[in-house]
């Protein structure tokens, strides 16, 4: 019987406290009226530093996206100065052994020619026979 009445008590208690926090109290119920929309100036004040913390993040976003597009260009344009600087470098390379190879081969030319000419001077010497 005694936890009879207890266990009644405490369900009273509880009840009690739960109907409580359903309840405002009347000077939060007068500050909190709500406007033509429906929403209480809490929730639009909620609303608006949700909306601006989202807005920072975007614009931080924003940033972040933008500093690696420059970025990515100028890796683009230094990848294509370097492309442009090889390419330079070999081409000149490649003039320069044609040249050379030019001179050299009109040299070749000019002393067989003189060679065949009797000038015994400019022939090349005789091969060596192999061992």
């Amino acid at each position: 019987m005694t936890r009879t009445i207890l266990a009644a008590a405490a369900f009273a208690l509880v009840a009690s406290g739960q109907a409580m926090a359903f309840q405002r109290p009347a000077a939060t119920a007068t500050a909190q009226k709500p406007a033509k929309d429906g929403t209480t100036a809490e929730e639009r004040s909620n609303t608006a530093r949700l909306n601006a913390e989202q807005a920072a993040r975007a614009k931080a976003d924003n940033t972040t996206y933008a500093q690696e597009v420059s970025a990515a260009q100028q890796q683009v344009a230094h990848d294509q100065q370097v492309f442009i600087d090889e390419t330079a470098a070999y081409e000149a390379e490649k003039a320069r052994v044609a040249a050379m190879s030019a001179e050299e081969r009109m040299q070749w030319e000019a002393d067989a020619a003189a060679c065949k000419a009797g000038d015994t001077t400019r022939c090349a010497a005789p091969a060596k026979p192999p061992h």
